[in-house]
C-alpha cells in the first residue's frame, strides 16, 4: 500500500483550512485517511506559529516507514527541519525557445548595425566639421554683407 503525506481541504469557501494526513495515495483527496498529524490555516500571516502546526515525532515515524510526502508538505517538513528537502534543478526550463532567441539575435545585429552607423556619422563629421563649418559661416557672412 503506497502511503502519503497530504493535505486534506476543510473550511468553508473562500476560507480554505488544511488537515496534514497520513493517507493511502489511492483514496480521495478529502477522503478517508489514516491518521491526523497536523494542521495548515493559510489565512494566517507567514510569521504566525499557528498557521503550520505539526507532530513532528509522527510525522518521522510515517517517513521511516515509508510514507511519501507531496511538495507542499514537504516544504513543511523541512521549515520545521524533519525532513531535507531537495532542491529541484531544471536548467531547461529557464531558457528562451529558439523563436525568441533567433528574435535577440536580429535584434542585436540591428542594434550593433545602428551603433556602429551612430558612431561612423558622429566620427566623420567631429574629424573636419569645425573647419567646414567656419568656412561655409565666413562665405555666408561676406555674401550677406555684399548684398546689402
Amino acid at each position: 500500500m503506497a502511503i502519503s503525506i497530504r493535505l486534506t481541504r476543510g473550511g468553508s469557501k473562500k476560507r480554505p483550512y488544511y488537515k496534514i494526513v497520513v493517507a493511502d495515495a489511492r483514496s480521495p483527496r478529502d477522503g478517508k485517511f489514516i491518521e491526523k498529524i497536523g494542521n495548515y490555516n493559510p489565512l494566517l500571516a507567514k510569521d504566525n506559529e499557528q498557521r503550520v502546526q505539526l507532530d513532528g515525532d509522527r510525522a518521522k515515524h510515517w517517513l521511516s516507514v515509508g510514507a511519501q510526502p507531496t511538495d507542499r508538505v514537504a516544504r513543511f517538513l523541512d521549515a520545521a527541519g524533519i525532513l531535507e528537502r531537495t532542491a529541484r534543478n531544471n536548467p531547461n526550463k529557464g531558457k528562451p525557445g529558439e523563436k525568441a532567441t533567433e528574435r535577440a539575435e536580429e535584434r542585436a545585429t540591428k542594434e550593433a548595425a545602428a551603433a556602429e552607423a551612430a558612431a561612423a556619422a558622429n566620427a566623420a563629421p567631429a574629424s573636419g566639421s569645425n573647419e567646414e563649418t567656419e568656412q561655409v559661416v565666413a562665405a555666408e557672412v561676406e555674401d550677406a554683407t555684399s548684398s546689402s
